[in-house]
């Protein structure tokens, strides 16, 4: 035993001996990570997670999985466009439940993130053509929240609406 203690001593380096290792960013491994919290009281079956997931999802490379707890799994991908897909997708579900996703950075822990928007397609039906306006369109939007103004989907069901 005193033996083994003697080479883990051996083992580290102080600042003569080149202590002064850095590692540089660009060296690093570019990874996209997505968590998703899934608002069900049920167990989580992770198997069953991935299975459906890299079914809809279709991945090139894959994803890698980790059960953060508290239903909240993250997904990480190594292609941003993948993940940009994937929010363009929304809303997601699983076993008929709602899934809330977003970006995440390891910034804070997992369990301390707040779930609290999702992105969902919105139709009215029947309203009377008088109304068919760009500004009762704006208070519609407004009546049911925030509008991702950059999609072109919104721009191409617009137009033509004064």
């Amino acid at each position: 035993m005193e033996n083994l203690m003697k080479h883990w001593g051996e083992l580290s380096l102080n600042d003569r001996e080149g202590g002064d290792f850095r590692l540089s960013e660009d060296k690093s491994v570019k990874e996209y990570t997505i968590a998703a919290k899934f608002l069900t009281k049920r167990a989580l079956n992770i198997e069953s997670v991935v299975r459906t997931f890299n079914a809809i999802w279709r991945s090139v490379n894959g994803f890698k999985v980790r059960n953060a707890g508290n239903h909240i799994v993250l997904f990480t991908f190594d292609n941003e466009e993948e993940v940009e897909r994937i929010f363009e997708g929304e809303p997601w579900s699983f076993d008929k439940h709602l899934v809330l996703i977003k970006k995440y950075d390891y910034s804070i822990p997992a369990r301390e993130l707040v779930f609290d928007q999702v992105s969902l397609w919105v139709q009215v039906h029947d309203n009377p053509f008088r109304y068919l306006s760009r500004r009762v369109a704006e208070d519609l939007c407004a009546a049911v929240g925030v509008v991702n103004k950059n999609s072109s989907e919104v721009e191409r069901l617009t137009r033509g609406v004064s």
